[in-house]
């Protein structure tokens, strides 16, 4: 469901006569150049090449354009607005920009089942950011996501339609299902090898998906999956409330995660008992977050951090020292600092749950997800079309 976004047109020129008629602009770019028009900017005396010598050209333009094409993939989640524009290149793509921001998009929702006006007013100055983006890049083909927040507010469907107005970006509001999917295809190269099945989970803003995938072929099978609509903003607002002692903020991080361990119950119950090596592979704000404080970084370092594994002991020793500090505490982190200090303990009891039902010894850490996922699935679809058109 990519967004066509057509190359931004070049100008160029005819073959001047001796005495050219006036006439308006110039020729269109490669595209229209393969057509002559009925006002004759093709039509110059120009012997014809041979035909081999036109395929030819033809190859060397279309590589060439494919060289410099770019797709893009957006995901609007209920925290943050994530873009990434890349260039295909063989197995893999090339990164040629990003962008990422928290906007907040579900703050309030829980209480109120709709988005507020602040929280949209920032999700559009966010997207119209990425928008300036797409134009200026050579992106052919788009997707644009949005997750759990537009899902579950009364007023989802408005603010689709605002920010197609004021941003000419379609977001499509994707299914717990196809959340999943992509999550999986965007970081499950980063599994350790081993044997039975793995667990490959994201902690959201809104909403948490776990998915169990068998490794035994070349691509990841999904065996079974669940999507719980606790993430850490929604997670967090569930259990507002001040609290200051010792006491009061380990009382807040056991509820959080009696919440979230009754609504894996079902899941958990059809999980292997022989779940061999219990591979788990995480990727969300909170275990790229945890994994800088676990390095001690004084600034978060993506090469630092994705691909990284990690004992889960450690994890949970961070997660509950985190969940026992009060906001200012947490904030003194530098990797956490003001703006995730008060919802990283949310997402700390999560991922603790998430070590219950499936105890692994080590957990894999991925800063990639589900725009990744978008990008090979687009880039796959267009390769395709090609090959069918060639």
């Amino acid at each position: 469901m990519g967004e066509n976004v057509a190359p931004s047109p070049q100008q160029g020129r005819g073959r001047k006569r001796k005495k050219p008629p006036r006439r308006k602009n110039a020729a269109p770019k490669a595209a229209k150049l393969q057509q002559a028009s009925a006002e004759g900017a093709a039509r110059v005396n120009i012997p014809k090449p041979a035909k081999d010598c036109v395929a030819a050209d033809n190859a060397a333009l279309r590589r060439n354009w494919l060289d410099r094409t770019a797709y893009a993939a957006l995901d609007l989640g209920t925290n943050n607005c994530r873009l990434l524009i890349a260039r295909a290149g063989g197995e893999d793509f090339t990164v040629v920009d990003a962008f990422s921001r928290v906007v907040r998009l579900g703050e309030g929702l829980t209480a109120t089942g709709r988005m507020s006006d602040e929280a949209m007013d920032r999700a559009v100055e966010a997207l119209s950011v990425c928008a300036e983006k797409l134009r200026k890049r050579n992106v052919v083909l788009a997707r644009s996501v949005a997750t759990e927040a537009c899902r579950q507010a009364v007023n989802g469907a408005q603010f689709i339609e605002r920010v197609k107005r004021e941003t000419g970006i379609h977001l499509d509001i994707i299914s717990p299902q196809e959340e999943a999917r992509l999550a999986v295809m965007g970081c499950h190269a980063l599994l350790e090898q081993g044997t039975g099945p793995a667990l490959i989970f994201d902690i959201g803003g809104g909403s948490t998906e776990l998915v169990l995938v068998s490794t035994s072929g070349s691509v990841p099978e999904i065996l079974d999956w669940v999507s719980v609509p606790w993430g850490v903003v929604s997670l967090t607002e569930s259990e507002r409330a001040e609290a200051e002692t010792p006491e009061q903020l380990n009382a807040i991080y056991a509820a959080m995660r009696a919440k979230v361990m009754a609504s894996f119950a079902a899941f958990a119950a059809r999980l292997p008992e022989d779940g061999g090596d219990r591979r788990l592979l995480g990727t969300s704000g909170t275990v790229t977050t945890l994994a800088s404080v676990y390095l001690k970084l004084n600034s978060y370092d993506r090469r630092a951090v994705d691909g990284l594994y990690l004992p889960t002991a450690a994890m949970r020793e961070i997660s509950r020292e985190l969940a026992g500090r009060t906001i200012e505490g947490r904030a003194e982190f530098p990797t956490i600092g003001h703006e995730r200090a008060d919802l990283v303990v949310a997402g700390c009891a999560i991922l603790e749950a998430i070590f219950d039902i499936w105890p692994g010894e080590r957990l894999g850490v991925a800063d990639r997800g589900i725009r990744e996922g978008i990008l090979r699935a687009l880039m796959a679809s267009d390769a395709k079309r090609r090959n069918r058109r060639n």
